[in-house]
């Protein structure tokens, strides 16, 4: 199997990882230094959001040039040296490609709009006159250019003006941006909202629906999901292979569902795609089960799932399950995302059990998409506060003498890397004790996955089995002990617990006195990993 297929991906924020030169923003060197960190807790590859050069409307997602660092946070040579320390160490890269649109302040787009026959005019969606397209921060999706007197397609803000991925030369100076990183050893890319690269030829109006902003009162038939997305997924995937190693792409899709994220991946297509239903799930079981087994039934035995429960855009998982300060939750969500069937992603800060920064005023907030929808919406600086190493002044992010670009959550005193590191029955040992369990079960890597119980309301269960090894997940969503049906093949099992949320002291006994009358027994808001042990 290859590196992605059996590892686990950690999503990082730069702006927010590690500050390594006290300017309070966070930079390539800083995520060097922290690479023994990574390789400590496990994880096998490295997802970095934007750090090209950007005015940072979109922080970092309005790209100004593909084929270099912004200052802020180091140079190529910096990339080179994370890159080079990272591969000794077993870690992988991935890179966060923006390719929808650029920045209006990128060379191309500066070209674009100086005249209507500039080389460059047909790089971005030009129109005399608008149709009725809008944007998905608010607005029509059409700027007017007073330069030319016609106006240039943004599905986001008005500074990221989307590309024409219709034109030959736009796709050929983006695939040799493929090149650039590639050659420079990069392992993988996340193609952010790949499927709206193209747009209908004849850019018509859309047919309208029911919503509440505009961009939801239309029916997106026109503007994304275009057939030309899948000859270019096949040119990007012979691209990568024609690389030595493994090289991967995952994809971002766009107005996600799990029959749109599966239709784009394939052995000729994306190596993966986000199913962003799973983690839209609620606290409940039976739901998390049934998309759990829709997801497996569209993609088949064929293809290979992949599971995320956070990222850069939405709430933390412990505030959206609002956990208060317990992190019982956090670990049956650990133990759920770490044993399914799929690859894994994981997000920086989730393994200490970071909260989402809280937002009181429209005047504490960065992310513009927040400003703009305030207060109904207060945008996504939550999610992105520093990474908490330790509970001195500024959590160890930056120097205690500076003002970092985001507060850190004032919890950093009490719940850090530092603190849990020190506690052995703290979220952070447990996952790492899970991923060092990840790495030697071949049923989680390869094995099958058999749900158990799939209509409780309270339990969630499943096997997954290989050829060598039999394993059983078993997570109680309710405060109160449950007992879980384990059926006549495997209540006559003889099992060893690998490891148990509430109960550390469980794990390596055989046969613990948890099965009895037919039930496997388990405490309020318990996630146990069990293994079946082959009788003499």
């Amino acid at each position: 199997m290859t590196w992605w297929h059996d590892g686990v991906i950690y999503q990082i924020y730069p702006r927010s990882f590690a500050d390594s030169n006290g300017d309070g923003i966070g930079d390539l060197p800083g995520i060097t230094a922290r690479l023994d960190y990574l390789a400590e807790l496990g994880v096998d590859a490295l997802w970095l959001s934007p750090f090209f050069p950007s005015p940072d409307v979109d922080f970092g997602y309005d790209v100004a040039n593909y084929t270099d660092v912004d200052p802020q946070y180091g140079t190529l040579a910096d990339f080179d040296a994370l890159i080079a320390a990272a591969h000794a160490r077993g870690l992988h890269i991935i890179l966060d490609m923006v390719l929808n649109h650029t920045s209006d302040q990128h060379p191309w787009f500066q070209e674009s709009r100086k005249s209507k026959d500039n080389p460059y005019r047909d790089w971005y969606l030009w129109r005399a006159k608008p149709n009725n397209w809008q944007s998905v921060f608010g607005g029509g999706g059409w700027q007017l250019d007073p330069l030319t007197g016609e106006y240039y397609f943004h599905m986001f803000f008005k500074q990221q003006p989307d590309l024409n991925w219709r034109n030959p030369a736009v796709r050929q100076a983006i695939l040799d941006v493929f090149r650039f990183w590639l050659d420079r050893g990069v392992d993988g890319f996340r193609l952010d909202v790949f499927n709206a690269y193209f747009k209908h030829a004849d850019l018509p109006d859309q047919p309208t629906a029911f919503g509440l902003r505009g961009f939801d009162r239309l029916k997106h038939v026109y503007d994304m999901d275009q057939p030309e997305m899948m000859p270019l997924l096949q040119e990007l995937r012979a691209l990568l292979a024609a690389y030595p190693g493994d090289r991967y792409v995952v994809g971002e899709t766009f107005l996600s569902s799990a029959e749109k994220a599966a239709r784009y991946t394939g052995i000729d297509r994306l190596h993966a795609a986000f199913n962003f239903e799973f983690l839209n799930a609620p606290f409940e079981p039976r739901r998390m089960m049934r998309l759990i087994n829709h997801w497996e039934h569209l993609l088949g035995e064929q293809d290979w799932p992949n599971y995320v429960l956070n990222n850069h855009d939405i709430t933390r998982t412990a505030t959206r399950w609002h956990t208060g300060e317990k992190d019982d939750k956090l670990k049956m969500a650990a133990l759920l995302l770490l044993t399914l069937r799929g690859t894994p992603f994981l997000y920086y800060g989730e393994e200490i059990g970071m909260r989402d920064l809280r937002i009181r005023r429209k005047s504490e907030i960065q992310d513009p998409v927040g400003r703009v929808y305030y207060p109904f919406f207060v945008g996504r600086d939550g999610c992105r506060s520093p990474m908490q190493w330790n509970g001195a002044i500024n959590a160890g992010f930056c120097p205690p003498n500076v003002h970092p670009w985001l507060p850190v959550h004032a919890d950093h005193v009490t719940r850090s890397l530092a603190s849990q590191r020190v506690e052995p029955d703290s979220l952070w040992h447990f996952y790492q004790q899970l991923l060092a369990i990840r790495k030697r079960c071949a049923a989680i890597t390869q094995g099958i996955f058999l749900p158990i119980a799939p209509d409780s309301r309270v339990l969630l269960a499943y096997v997954r089995q290989s050829k060598e090894q039999t394993l059983l997940v078993a997570i109680n969503f309710s405060s109160r002990e449950q007992g879980l049906v384990l059926g006549r093949e495997l209540n006559q099992a003889h099992w060893r617990v690998l490891i148990s949320s509430r109960r550390p002291e469980l794990a390596e006994q055989e046969n613990p006195q948890l099965l009895h009358g037919g039930l496997l027994h388990l405490r309020g808001h318990e996630a146990m990993l069990l293994e079946k042990v082959e009788s003499d």
